[in-house]
């Protein structure tokens, strides 16, 4: 009797799952145990081995595309079996066998299985390759470069585009092999996840079906070079016709659009010498802004010389407007998410940092690796929520989770934005140890070199803006971390000791929580901890 195959819940935040590749085509037998389709869930991507065996009847899923868990996604059964049945009834099997031998059903299934595999990859031979998702936060990425044109000849494993995401630019590596017949993006433009960015399949193949059937497919470049030019307006200067795409973005390479920053540039006014008027870095290098020619002011009057006159200034409204990175869009969706879904609340406290400057002064003097005051805050952090688990937790809807590891996520300025590298298990490492961990994700995270697996996984974050002059700051939660730290910069002011007035090393930080998680109770106990570490430094040995 045919049975349906559902999207399994391989994790236990999925809600859904992409069928990256099927390992199994209709007709293939299957065995208990055979790994018949790759999925892609909110966390990897993993093998979905079948517990049932049979015959594979139907495919209900197309690589790429994303189902709710449950879903059905194939039938197994015996050879020549009706499966309509089957999946009429939402995946039970029917009450009776009665209209088995009916003709009328076997009649309305034949077009059902004749037509299919004219929309699909497999009856063209052919594989879909989609937008895929770099990044736990990725809604969206920009083709930064094309490696291969239509035409080429394809292996796996061939690097075919680099894709500027949220958080990077990383390679899109092809899992298929062929010749590239078709290019869905242009360079320099965006597609969502799981959009066709490209099809590999045998020379010659017609992939025109697959694209009709494709909804969300997108306009391909040969399409959209007219729209580009007849929806031009006749007033566009020919400089911004030559460089900008149909949808306005200006073609550019990343090194052209760095330097055109460095040098405040207006890329819509260079001409590029590149293929389709893109620019590259010479372009950048040798433009020279035309200067606005000056107006003569009218000639002075007699009257005019033993009269006083306001001077006549003579200037030019100018402004520079940029495409919003994928990095900042992200930064923009999920803080506004965190601030308008989380109930913050803030806690700061002055703590005397005497001690804390003495101990490091002394640490740098005897180590090998320079400590920072952010490497000893980072670690009296660490230390004092293995004390209050409490802060070190996360709001999961219907439930609360409390981390029985301590991982802290470090916010770094880049020149986009913001990335949070992660220090795992940082109350088990020395300060020695976190210092050179830190430092190379600062670098790593400037040459846009930082994998996913360096930013997922915190449950604490911590904001230090003290080297920058900040006196105190108030930083939104990263979720799906329930508080953050924010620490400012290290002031001499004069503080009370022993009943008398003495110069102090003050440093405030502010502490956002959660309140749907943290109360304001367990924030400030957090906070006395952290201040008895950090004010007696040797606190953190023992």
């Amino acid at each position: 009797m045919a049975e349906v195959v559902r999207m399994p819940k391989m994790s236990d935040t999925m809600t859904e799952g992409v069928l990256a590749k099927w390992h199994k085509k209709v007709g293939d037998k299957v065995k208990s145990g055979d790994v018949v389709a790759e999925v892609e869930t909110d966390k990897a991507t993993m093998d979905f081995e079948s517990f049932q065996e049979g015959t594979l009847l139907y495919i209900g899923v197309e690589e790429g595309q994303a189902v709710p868990v449950d879903a059905v996604i194939a039938v197994l059964g015996a050879e020549g079996e009706d499966y309509k049945a089957v999946l009429a009834n939402g995946g039970s099997a029917p009450a009776t066998k009665a209209n088995e031998p009916t003709p009328a059903p076997a009649a309305a299934a034949a077009p059902v299985v004749q037509s299919a595999p004219t929309v699909t990859p497999e009856s063209l031979g052919a594989t879909v390759i989609r937008m895929p998702l770099l990044s736990d936060t990725m809604t969206e990425g920009v083709i930064n470069k094309w490696y291969k044109k239509v035409g080429d000849t394809i292996k796996s494993d061939d690097t075919i585009a680099d894709v500027e995401t949220d958080k990077a630019t990383m390679e899109v590596t092809a899992y298929a092999e062929g010749t590239l017949l078709y290019v869905g993006i242009e360079e320099g433009k965006a597609a969502k996840v799981n959009d066709i960015i490209a099809i590999v399949g045998k020379p010659g193949t017609d992939v025109s079906p697959l694209l009709q059937a494709t909804t969300a497919a997108p306009a391909t470049s040969t399409e959209a070079a007219p729209v580009a030019s007849t929806s031009a307006p006749a007033a566009a200067p020919a400089v911004q016709e030559q460089t900008a795409s149909a949808d306005g973005r200006v073609k550019a390479s990343p090194l052209a659009r760095k330097i055109a920053e460095e040098k405040g540039i207006n890329l819509s006014q260079v001409k590029g010498s590149a293929e389709g008027g893109r620019i590259v870095k010479k372009d950048v290098e040798t433009f020279t802004p035309s200067a606005a020619p000056a107006e003569k002011p009218a000639s002075a009057s007699a009257s005019a010389a033993t009269t006083p006159a306001a001077p006549t200034v003579y200037g030019q409204e100018s402004f520079t407007e940029v495409t919003v990175s994928q990095m900042r869009k992200t930064i923009a969706r999920r803080l506004s998410e965190s601030l308008f879904t989380a109930p913050h609340f803030y806690l700061t406290m002055s703590i005397d940092m005497d001690q804390a400057m003495s101990a490091r002064k002394r640490i740098n003097e005897l180590g090998t690796v320079k400590v920072s005051f952010n490497d000893i805050v980072l670690k009296a952090v660490a230390v004092a929520l293995k004390k209050h688990p409490k802060v070190n937790s996360s709001w999961l809807g219907d439930k609360i989770r409390y981390n029985n590891h301590v991982n802290i996520g470090v916010a770094v300025a880049v020149e986009d934005g913001l990335l949070v590298p992660v220090v795992r298990f940082a109350d088990t490492k020395s300060l020695s140890t976190i210092s050179a961990e830190v430092k190379e994700f600062a670098q790593k995270a400037k040459d846009k070199k930082l994998q996913p697996a360096d930013w997922e996984g915190s449950t604490f974050t911590i904001s230090n803006l003290g080297m920058y002059g900040i006196d105190e700051f108030t930083a939104i939660i990263n979720p799906p971390d329930a508080c953050i730290l924010a620490v400012g910069g290290i002031s001499q002011v004069p503080v009370v000791k022993n009943g008398q007035v003495v110069p102090g090393n003050v440093m405030k930080v502010t502490l956002s929580c959660d309140h749907r998680v943290v109360d304001g109770a367990t924030g400030s106990e957090f906070l006395l901890t952290l201040k008895s570490l950090l004010e007696e430094p040797l606190r953190l040995l023992v």
